[in-house]
């Protein structure tokens, strides 16, 4: 598989914010979203084994692990990382929305994009994943404006799944974290306010 990166840092976004992770960013990706901050895993990257992954990781005494990417399911052998993974750490997967989760092992805590129209990308949303999301797994939104917000806001009033976790996120440097939460409490929306406060901290 190839890898683009490995590193700890603090987990700076969704219900899981603030707590120390080890981060698996897997190369490649399917999307080219506008508001994309890791371009740079698109190519860049190794190869490495499912194995060799495994070893490079034993050294660390972090109990969480997120796989995120790119897109990690592209690569088939996230399969049998994430099974191997599950026996030792708490998982979780981050992932673009564009491909199927139905064969994520049950164990693993997914955070599903819904990409909204800003992203350009809104047409790949594979709305089938919304039945196999569980109730501890999260779905995330980024916004950009306001169009955004209001897309984003009727999807959730008009679409049912499991997952208790609902993330509106400001795209960062491109919608202020103030106006949106000033769009949440004026509408009370059911959601929760996702800054990525990995940006304001340097510990990569």
């Amino acid at each position: 598989m190839k890898i683009c990166e490995i590193f700890p840092s603090i987990q700076g976004e969704s219900s899981m914010v603030g707590i120390p992770m080890l981060f698996i960013r897997l190369t490649g990706c399917n999307l080219r979203c506008s508001y994309c901050d890791t371009k740079y895993a698109y190519e860049k990257g190794y190869e490495a084994s499912v194995q060799e992954v495994l070893k490079s990781i034993r050294k660390s005494n972090l109990r969480y692990i997120a796989i995120t990417g790119g897109e990690p399911l592209l690569q088939a052998e996230v399969y049998w990382l994430m099974e191997a993974l599950l026996k030792d750490f708490n998982l979780l997967l981050e992932t673009n929305g564009s491909l199927s989760i139905e064969k994520v092992p049950h164990g693993v805590k997914i955070v599903l994009d819904i990409k909204t129209p800003g992203s350009g990308m809104s047409h790949k949303n594979l709305l089938e994943n919304l039945r196999f999301l569980k109730a501890e797994d999260e779905v995330k939104f980024v916004i950009t404006n306001r169009d955004d917000y209001e897309w984003a806001k009727n999807f959730i009033r008009t679409h049912t799944f499991k997952a208790k976790e609902i993330l509106f996120s400001p795209a960062f440097g491109i919608l202020s974290a103030n106006t949106l939460a000033k769009w949440i409490l004026e509408d009370t929306l059911p959601v929760r306010l996702n800054l990525q406060i990995h940006k304001f901290i340097s510990v990569k």
